[in-house]
C-alpha cells in the first residue's frame, strides 16, 4: 500500500504584493491573499521543467492583512494577438515606446506579506525515461536551501519581489483570522484552437509557437483560521502551460 507523503513547502515574504482581481485591472485592486496561480508562479521561479506539474493544495497567511494604496505608470493598451506571435517567431514589427502610451493609475495592494505555499509535483505527459517524482522533490529541496532559482520569484507582479525560504520549526504559525474571501482566480485554462482564425492569444510551447484561448477558472476561496484550502481542480482536466514557457506547468 502506497503513503502519501506530506506535501512540499515553502515560505515567500516581500514588502508589497498585488493579486489583481481580474474585474478590476485597470485601476489594480489586489485580492485579499495569494492566488493559486502565483503560488505556482512562485515555485515555478524555484523549480520547473517539462516533465512535472505544480499542484496548489494550500496557502497559510503568516502577517496580518493589510492595503496600501499608491499610483505608478503603466501603459495604457496591451499588444494584440497577432503582434505577439510574430514577435515569439522574430518576424519584424513596429517599435513600441512605452514612454508615449504612459498611464499613471493607481493601485491597492497588499503590504508586508508573508506565506507558506503547500503543494504537491505532479508528473506530465513530458516525462523522460528517467524521470520520478523523488528526483524532483530532492531537486525542489536543494535548490530550496541553497537559495536557488531560475528567475526572481515575485508577489502578483514583476517589480514586487519575493524573498522565499524554507520553513523552519521556528516559521510563524497562521493567523487566527477566517473570512469569505468571494471567487477567486485558481488558474488559467489554456486551449489550443482548432480553428487558427479564431484564436486570441499566442504562447510558446517548448519550441512550438501554439496558438489558442484563455479561460479564467474561479473558486469560492474562504480562508479558516489563516489556511486558504486549494481544491485539486475545480472544472475537470485543464491545460497549464507554464509561465516559463514549458509545457504543463
Amino acid at each position: 500500500m502506497s503513503v502519501l507523503l506530506p506535501p512540499l513547502s515553502l515560505r515567500v515574504r516581500g514588502a508589497v504584493a498585488c493579486f489583481t482581481r481580474p474585474e478590476l485591472k485597470a485601476e489594480r485592486f489586489s485580492y485579499q491573499v495569494m492566488t493559486p496561480s502565483a503560488a505556482r508562479g512562485v515555485l515555478e521561479a524555484v523549480l520547473w521543467k517539462p516533465a512535472i506539474r505544480w499542484r496548489i493544495e494550500r496557502i497559510k497567511v503568516l502577517a496580518p492583512i493589510a492595503f496600501i494604496s499608491f499610483r505608478r505608470n503603466e501603459v495604457g493598451n496591451i499588444a494584440a494577438a497577432p503582434v505577439r506571435e510574430t514577435v515569439l517567431n522574430g518576424g519584424p514589427h513596429d517599435d513600441f515606446f512605452a514612454e508615449d502610451r504612459r498611464q499613471q493609475r493607481n493601485t491597492v495592494a497588499l503590504r508586508d506579506v508573508d506565506y507558506v505555499i503547500e503543494a504537491r509535483i505532479d508528473m506530465t505527459d513530458k516525462m523522460g525515461p528517467d524521470d520520478n517524482k523523488a528526483k524532483f522533490v530532492e531537486m525542489f529541496r536543494r535548490r530550496v536551501e541553497k537559495g536557488q532559482h531560475f528567475h526572481q520569484p515575485y508577489l502578483g507582479c514583476r517589480e514586487f519581489a519575493g524573498e522565499v525560504s524554507p520553513v523552519r520549526d521556528d516559521s510563524p504559525a497562521p493567523i487566527s483570522e477566517s473570512r469569505e474571501l468571494g471567487l477567486m482566480l485558481w488558474d488559467i485554462d489554456y486551449r489550443p484552437a482548432q480553428d487558427k482564425e479564431k484564436a486570441n492569444l499566442a504562447w510558446r510551447d517548448g519550441g512550438t509557437i501554439v496558438r489558442g484561448s484563455a479561460r479564467p477558472i474561479f473558486f469560492a476561496a474562504q480562508l479558516v483560521n489563516g489556511v486558504l484550502e486549494v481544491p485539486a481542480d475545480p472544472e475537470g482536466t485543464l491545460n497549464l502551460p507554464s509561465a516559463a514557457g514549458g509545457g504543463a506547468s
